[in-house]
């Protein structure tokens, strides 16, 4: 899927207006329109605009990630760390880190455990 039809799926499922998304960011309704229409890039700038008004990232707008929203991002790291396509500032972090990973999160875990049991 292009950025075009990410930015415009995302903005129907927000159910909003093309010039509603445009007076969000702070561009006329003819540009916002141009960058669904594939006529013009938006900037950086302009695309982080983008994914706090659509409720996305900016990672699915440009096609990084398919999680479209936002709430959907997981929040345990047990399951998110099975995830193979993860990565740290873009470097692909392979599966033998992402163990790395899980053995040090299940130490600090073990760890906490304790610790509150010897204080209970």
């Amino acid at each position: 899927m292009t950025f075009q039809e990410r930015l415009r799926r995302a903005r129907k499922r927000k159910k909003m207006t093309m010039e509603q998304v445009a007076e969000q960011i702070g561009v006329a309704k003819s540009t916002y329109a141009n960058y669904e229409l594939s006529y013009r890039e938006p900037s950086v700038s302009t695309i982080q605009s983008l994914s706090v008004v659509l409720e996305t990232s900016t990672d699915y707008l440009i096609g990084v990630s398919n999680i479209e929203n936002t709430n959907q991002l997981e929040t345990n790291a047990k399951i998110l760390l099975q995830n193979q396509q993860l990565h740290w500032d873009g470097i692909k972090l392979e599966e033998e880190d992402l163990k790395s990973i899980r053995d040090f999160l299940e130490y600090v875990v073990s760890y906490k455990a304790k610790k509150q049991s010897s204080t209970s």
